[in-house]
């Protein structure tokens, strides 16, 4: 799974500025939030600089890479929408690895002996029980939803989910 092409996906969901006061990240660009980057002026962000921070700061650090091409898309958009732990402790926790945040070894192999297709299906199960608990719910439900909906859709059925795909 290409980056860009898993990033032009993420860009649907991650419009252009935005600063709503019931969103968390506070101030957005692409999805780049104030919150997460508190020096960078949000505003003047191109799309290409959210593009040199995403594969720097999301899409490397969840290791995407190694992962089956809907795998990598799911896992990424998870790291853009909920934040990088939170999508490297779901894909510990479908794969029965230690949740412990940190991809290693251990995270690789389990991750490894799963069916893509199943890893993507447990992974947004598990993904729409955090959602719906989010104090946030009531709020953002229906996008949530339907972007979940979208990426798991485009997860199994345009990228593939063999590795290489």
């Amino acid at each position: 799974m290409s980056f860009d092409k898993s990033l032009s996906i993420v860009l649907t969901f991650e419009g252009g500025y935005s600063n709503d006061p019931h969103d968390p990240g506070g101030e957005t660009k692409f999805g780049i939030s104030k919150k997460a980057y508190p020096t960078l002026d949000i505003k003047a962000l191109t799309k290409d600089d959210a593009s040199i921070l995403y594969k720097r700061d999301y899409w490397d650090k969840c290791h995407c890479d190694r992962w089956a091409p809907g795998v990598a898309l799911l896992v990424f958009d998870t790291a853009v929408n909920m934040g990088i732990h939170t999508a490297i402790i779901l894909l510990q926790h479908v794969s029965g690895a230690n949740p412990d945040g940190i991809i290693g070894p251990r995270t690789i192999e389990a991750v490894g002996r799963l069916s893509p297709s199943k890893l993507i299906q447990d992974y947004a199960a598990m993904r729409m029980l955090r959602y719906t608990n989010n104090p946030n719910w009531p709020e953002y439900k229906k996008g949530w939803t339907r972007r979940l909906f979208t990426v798991v859709t485009t997860a199994l059925t345009t990228f593939g989910t063999r590795r290489g795909s």
